[in-house]
């Protein structure tokens, strides 16, 4: 009786242990956080991308009153379904994405430490980089339609769908994950095609996820010094709110200090939509980052920014706070 418990028991321990539960939980956090702030990411999509020489993103549609304001004009243009454009994709991205990071960066850790001391600053960042490098690797193709179809409005589906459809042209818009990706495959130049933009969201994401991981540890380390009654504590409730707090700054932080990279990556990845009308042509990154700055100044870099405060803050809390909780949770 015994026997048949224990082995009953088996698959769950599995899951228990490194990398398994940093897998899982690192998924479902990515998951959960992103959907929680999925129609931000969408403005802050839409802000990225205009700007171009072809017009406006979005099929010549114009955004530009504030993150509350567009989130607005969505739900009156494309409903409440317009609101989560992309989101789909996000997620069936978003979980190996967080996944891959979190469990990469926890071997690692382990592996450098043995499990006997905590990093140094320099192994955080270190560790952190590579699995930013990892995530996007491993995910980058699904990002890349994800602002592609995020950057789709219901004025440019209509445009394609009617006036578009008389002229010969594509009678509909694909928005599927799967179509996406075989379109750029087959008409952007196959697998290149599926990675424009890997270099500058590189340059992006793995210094992000290194200073937001280690950000993150050091805040927790100094939390636990400033008010060591708190976490001596062990309140669930006050070990949850110290994750909700310092998950929200290290991510807006870390995101602040890489952001116009994002800009970049979100130029690339539409750059051949539509036969390049959105009006973006860039050699490089280097060309693309004087480019910007000279047709639309320094502020051109950041476009967008406040829209990213208001969905990474709040998301990066989320999933740290969810991944916290679900780690707690499955290890108990």
């Amino acid at each position: 009786m015994t026997e048949h418990g224990d082995k009953s028991q088996a698959p769950w321990k599995v899951l228990q242990r490194d990398p398994c539960l940093s897998f899982i939980c690192g998924g479902a956090a990515g998951a959960l956080s992103r959907t929680a702030v999925s129609p931000i990411e969408r403005v802050k999509v839409l802000f990225q991308v205009q700007g171009g020489g072809g017009g406006n993103g979005g099929g010549g549609v114009s955004y530009g009153k504030g993150t509350l304001a567009t989130v607005a004009q969505i739900y009156r243009e494309e409903g409440y379904r317009g609101l989560f454009r992309g989101n789909g994709v996000n997620c069936v991205r978003i979980v190996p994405y967080t996944a891959i990071q979190y469990t990469v960066y926890e071997d690692l850790k382990d592996m450098v430490t043995g499990g006997v001391r905590p990093l140094a600053t320099g192994e955080k960042l270190a560790c952190g980089m590579a699995g930013g490098l990892a995530s996007v690797l491993g995910t980058y193709p699904m990002d890349l339609v994800k602002t592609r179809l995020s950057v789709l409005t219901a004025r440019s589906l209509k445009g394609v769908g009617g006036a578009g459809a008389a002229a010969g042209t594509a009678a509909a818009v694909d928005l599927s994950m799967w179509g996406n990706l075989r379109s750029i495959y087959l008409h952007e130049g196959g697998l290149r095609g599926l990675y424009r933009g890997f270099v500058p969201t590189s340059l992006g994401v793995a210094p992000y996820v290194a200073l937001n991981f280690a950000l993150f540890e050091r805040m927790k380390e100094a939390v636990a010094q400033t008010w060591p009654a708190t976490h001596k504590s062990q309140s669930p409730a006050a070990e949850t709110a110290v994750v909700l707090l310092v998950g929200a700054l290290s991510g807006g932080i870390a995101q602040s200090l890489v952001y116009p990279f994002d800009i970049l990556r979100r130029r690339f990845q539409v750059a051949t939509m539509n036969d390049g009308s959105l009006g973006f042509s860039y050699t490089g990154t280097w060309d693309a980052l004087t480019h910007i700055v000279r047709r639309e100044g320094v502020r051109g870099l950041y476009k967008g920014w406040a829209a990213n405060m208001f969905k990474i803050m709040p998301s990066m809390a989320v999933q740290w706070a969810s991944y916290d909780l679900i780690r707690r949770l499955v290890a108990a």
